[in-house]
C-alpha cells in the first residue's frame, strides 16, 4: 500500500511537471500585453568645431541631417570646448531645425528629446516641431538655465503646443488641446527673444541634440 501510494505521488507530480513545461512553451496569446519597446535614437548632433561663425550645413557633423535655420544671424562657435549654436546676434529672434533625408519621425508614445545648453538673461529655449503637412508647432517647455551647460530631457507627450509662424517666429492662437505627431518633418529649437550682442547680456547656447523617435519612411505611412 505504501509503495503503490509513493508511486502515485510521483506519477502525479511527474504529471504536474509535463503539464507546466508545455503551457510554458506555448505562443503568447493574441492580445496578451507585450513589453514595452524602448524608443530608438532617431539622430544625434554634435557640431563641428568652428571659430563664431555663420551656422551652414558645413558646420551639420551628421550627415543623415539636413540644416534648417529661420532668422537672421544665427552662430555657431566652438567657445567653452563645446561646438554649440550661439543666438547672440538673432534679431529678432531665430531657429534651428533638422530633417532627416531619409524619413520622418514618429514622436508619439515615450519620444524624447534632449540637448546640452544654458542661457543668459531672460533667454528660453523651446522645442519646434514642423508636421508632415507644413503646420509648424513649439512648446511650452522651456529651458532657461543660466549657470553653465546642462543636459536636459524632456518627453514630447508632456509637452502642450501652440501653432508659431516660423517666417517670423511669432505664436499663433492658443495652447492646442491636441496635437498628432506620428509624422513630423523637421524638430529643433527657437529662441524667441532678440539676442544682445557679444559679451555679457541675452542669448542662448545649444550644444549637442539628441531625438529619440521612431523613423518613419518618407514614401510610408506610419501604422495606426
Amino acid at each position: 500500500m505504501k509503495e503503490n501510494a509513493i508511486r502515485l505521488l510521483a506519477g502525479f507530480a511527474l504529471l504536474v511537471m509535463i503539464t507546466l513545461s508545455a503551457y510554458a512553451q506555448q505562443p503568447q496569446a493574441a492580445g496578451a500585453r507585450q513589453a514595452p519597446q524602448p524608443i530608438p535614437l532617431f539622430f544625434r548632433e554634435t557640431w563641428k568645431d568652428s571659430t563664431n561663425v555663420p551656422v551652414t550645413q558645413e558646420y551639420v557633423a551628421n550627415p543623415d541631417l539636413q540644416l534648417k535655420v529661420y532668422g537672421k544671424d544665427v552662430n555657431v562657435t566652438g567657445e567653452g570646448n563645446l561646438p554649440h549654436i550661439w543666438t547672440g546676434l538673432c534679431t529678432p529672434s531665430c531657429a534651428v531645425a533638422f530633417r532627416h533625408k531619409d524619413s520622418y519621425v514618429d514622436l508619439t508614445g515615450k519620444a524624447k528629446m534632449r540637448w546640452i545648453a544654458k542661457t543668459s538673461g531672460f533667454h528660453q529655449i523651446r522645442p519646434v516641431v514642423k508636421l508632415a503637412d507644413g503646420t509648424w508647432l513649439v512648446g511650452d517647455f522651456a529651458d532657461a538655465y543660466t549657470y553653465d551647460f546642462h543636459q536636459t530631457e524632456f518627453f514630447f507627450g508632456d509637452v502642450r503646443w501652440m501653432k508659431i509662424d516660423m517666417e517670423t517666429r511669432s505664436t499663433k492662437g492658443a495652447l492646442l488641446d491636441k496635437v498628432d505627431l506620428k509624422k513630423v518633418d523637421e524638430v529643433g529649437f527657437v529662441d524667441l527673444t532678440a539676442g544682445s550682442g557679444h559679451g555679457l547680456g541675452g542669448y542662448s547656447d545649444v550644444g549637442w541634440i539628441e531625438v529619440y523617435g521612431k523613423p518613419v519612411k518618407r514614401d510610408a505611412t506610419p501604422a495606426q
